[in-house]
């Protein structure tokens, strides 16, 4: 029974991921003037990019939207709400950054749990969360002619991720259940990443001074 509720929870997270996701591709999209067959394409490769390459690496076929075909309704209905909304309402500045930290923390549990249940060690459970949160929205960056989120100098991104999916691992050998670690360790997520935002926190960088020539 634990499991189905487990099993559940992580359909719904992922469900969750890819809806809020596709929002944030189909809105980066629109601020960059594409057709509708270009915010489809981005709002897809935003939503399962990162769930792909995970799937990919661990050979889990058939890949997780071609075994269920709901994921691309979420996502076509996700962007077509984007769409309707913003034709008679302006988002808010930040909506694309907002939206975008609840699809980081949602993609980083649903990767790590995937990982976890594949038998993998903490380590690469956080890789696979990490990657499972990130990759999408680098592929959407890059359609959309922007330097990454995760390549932007300090920006607390990726490191929210992999906080967040550390959590979810320490929780686990800590001995709670998957639903309560993946729940508090989507919130770590969230929180960090916005706090970045509001707050504009970021990691040192690292500099390295060329000498002068002669």
């Amino acid at each position: 029974m634990a499991n189905l509720e487990s099993t559940r929870l992580l359909y719904l997270f992922d469900l969750a991921g890819v809806a809020v996701a596709a929002a944030s591709g189909a809105l980066a999209a629109g601020r960059r003037r594409l057709d509708l067959l270009g915010v489809v394409v981005v709002a897809t490769v935003t939503a399962i990019g990162g769930g792909t390459i995970r799937d990919v690496l661990l050979d889990r076929h058939p890949v997780f939207w071609i075994a269920d075909s709901d994921y691309l309704i979420v996502i076509l209905a996700s962007a077509a709400l984007i769409m309707g909304y913003t034709r008679f309402r302006a988002p808010p500045a930040r909506a694309l950054v907002i939206a975008d930290a609840f699809a980081l923390g949602l993609f980083a549990m649903t990767g790590s749990q995937i990982a976890e249940r594949a038998g993998l060690p903490g380590l690469l459970v956080i890789v696979m969360g990490t990657m499972t949160a990130v990759a999408g929205g680098v592929v959407r960056d890059v359609l959309c002619n922007e330097v990454p989120l995760v390549m932007r100098s300090g920006y607390l991104y990726a490191s929210a991720a992999i906080a967040g999916a550390t959590g979810f691992v320490w929780l686990r050998i800590a001995g709670l259940a998957a639903p309560v670690a993946a729940t508090a360790g989507a919130l770590l997520v969230v929180t960090l990443r916005l706090a970045a935002i509001v707050f504009d926190l970021r990691l040192p960088v690292y500099r390295v001074e060329d000498s002068e020539g002669p």
